[in-house]
């Protein structure tokens, strides 16, 4: 069976626990991303990631890999979830199935106590335990983000990407829509 792992991005304290907001992994694109792929016979799953606005790296790991994760789950990742997977790819012998990292973050730039990228290093083969990644990009997205970029394109030899223009880091008041087709597209073809 095909599936899915959607994972949000990292929020602030106060966001992740204002009442008048959608969980964060109930906001943006995630809801319509989960539903294209679900009626695409992928079971898509969009959970909430333990304690995101201060993150643990092998809490998360831990949290990843109670999902039986093998060749037919797709992994989608937004900001530091993106990071997260290129870094869980890294250390792991794993295969699965497509890759997408959104606005992916690499290293810290909050002024928070955590090191969640200590002694991360990005394997070069990372692409060869995937059916593909690709990376989503906006040309106006925070310099960290492009910094990240800039490292995965370093590290990963004919890494794909596709830019954009005014997305910022894919949110939806930057998307100005919920529907992100392009990375629909990428999981599905």
């Amino acid at each position: 069976m095909k599936t899915a792992i959607i994972i949000h991005w990292m929020p602030y304290k106060e966001d992740y626990y204002w009442t008048k907001w959608d969980s964060e992994s109930n906001c943006h694109w995630f809801p319509w991303l989960q539903k294209q792929l679900i009626v695409n016979d992928i079971l898509a799953q969009t959970p909430e990631m333990p304690k995101p606005y201060l993150p643990e790296y092998e809490d998360w790991k831990r949290y990843l890999e109670m999902w039986n994760i093998n060749e037919d789950t797709i992994l989608v990742g937004h900001s530091l979830w993106a990071g997260f997977i290129a870094k869980w790819l890294s250390e792991n012998d794993v295969k699965v199935g497509k890759v997408a990292l959104v606005a992916p973050w690499i290293n810290t730039w909050r002024e928070i106590d955590f090191d969640f990228f200590t002694d991360f290093e990005i394997d070069k083969n990372i692409i060869q335990k995937t059916k593909g990644l690709k990376i989503f990009a906006s040309n106006d997205d925070m310099d960290i983000i492009k910094y990240s970029i800039d490292k995965l394109i370093e590290k990963i030899p004919n890494i794909d990407i596709k830019y954009f223009d005014n997305m910022w880091h894919f949110n939806l008041k930057s998307m100005n829509t919920r529907e992100f087709p392009e990375l629909l597209e990428f999981l599905l073809g």
